[in-house]
């Protein structure tokens, strides 16, 4: 699948579709299955707690996948992204209730690059609080 966005047609400052992502003990509990991390902060709320967590906190790659999904949508082909990064500045705390938690996630036009590429800059927010710094994704376009 091939990106539909022409460079020619984005400008700075563009604004992508913001989403909202759902993060509940089962969705942490299946991605510890695809990812292999079974870290006990991702699941056991007492050593949580013991190593001291305010809780239960999704994985950091999970945050991360999650953010770069708003990118992904809007350029319609997960090989666009040709560079991703982020600091980890906060966990996503996930109580053990019926709602969980949320990852709010922003993204705009932060600059265009040479060979048709442009960056894009996310922000990822749980419970009002920034989770990701420096989040930053380089795309191909058309």
């Amino acid at each position: 699948m091939a990106t539909q966005i022409a460079y020619k047609d984005v400008e700075i400052g563009t604004e992508l579709p913001a989403a909202v992502f759902p993060v509940t003990r089962d969705t942490l509990v299946r991605y510890a299955g695809a990812s292999g991390d079974f870290n006990p902060i991702h699941w056991n709320e007492k050593f949580a707690l013991e190593v001291g967590l305010p809780d239960v906190i999704a994985h950091g790659m999970f945050t991360m996948a999650e953010a770069v999904r708003v990118v992904t949508d809007w350029v319609g082909d997960p090989g666009a992204v040709v560079e991703y990064g982020v600091r980890f500045t906060r966990p996503v705390v996930v109580p053990n209730d019926d709602k969980g938690a949320v990852i709010e996630v922003s993204a705009k036009i932060g600059d265009k690059l040479d060979d048709n590429r442009v960056r894009v800059d996310l922000t990822a927010t749980s419970d009002g609080k920034k989770v990701l710094g420096m989040s930053r994704a380089v795309v191909q376009l058309a």
